[in-house]
């Protein structure tokens, strides 16, 4: 299973349709993603896109799944990076389990590859994401390194 799997769980302090819509809305992923928002009308098997702010599609699939405010799976192929792209499309699934006064936030992503690219990737990419979602929820501020999409990528 190495490099086939990327799991990452958090507690935030917030409710799970709090959480929810930070997860899928634009003007919630703006302020945590590096600028980006997601396109879908989120309906199981509808397109969904991560629009990067120059206008380009940063990633795109499908949504696999769509249970408001429990889990939501996306098919999930990068558009940007040809050696990810090569990979095909990856599955990102979010799990959301009320946790006392917290949500328990658990993100899976994985392909079939060994080894994957996409997977080294994204291990390097969610967390700092995740805790700037975290850090928004819990203190109305995102992380400032995750506001503003890099130069030159």
């Amino acid at each position: 299973m190495s490099g086939t799997k990327f799991v990452y769980v958090t507690y935030i302090r917030t409710t799970p349709s709090k959480l929810w819509r930070a997860l899928i809305e634009p003007e919630f992923t703006r302020r945590y993603w590096a600028g980006t928002y997601q396109t879908s009308d989120w309906k199981v098997g509808s397109d969904w896109q991560i629009m990067i702010p120059d206008g380009r599609v940063g990633d795109s699939g499908k949504v696999l799944e769509f249970d408001p405010p429990r889990r939501l799976a996306i098919s999930w192929r990068n558009e940007f990076m040809p050696e990810l792209k090569a990979e095909g499309y990856s599955i990102c699934t979010y799990e959301l389990e009320p946790a006392g006064t917290a949500v328990k936030l658990t993100l899976t992503h994985e392909i079939d590859i060994p080894n994957a690219k996409t997977i080294a990737a994204v291990s390097r990419g969610w967390p700092h994401f995740l805790a700037s979602l975290k850090s928004l929820l819990e203190t109305g501020e995102s992380l400032v390194e995750s506001r503003t999409w890099p130069e030159g990528i």
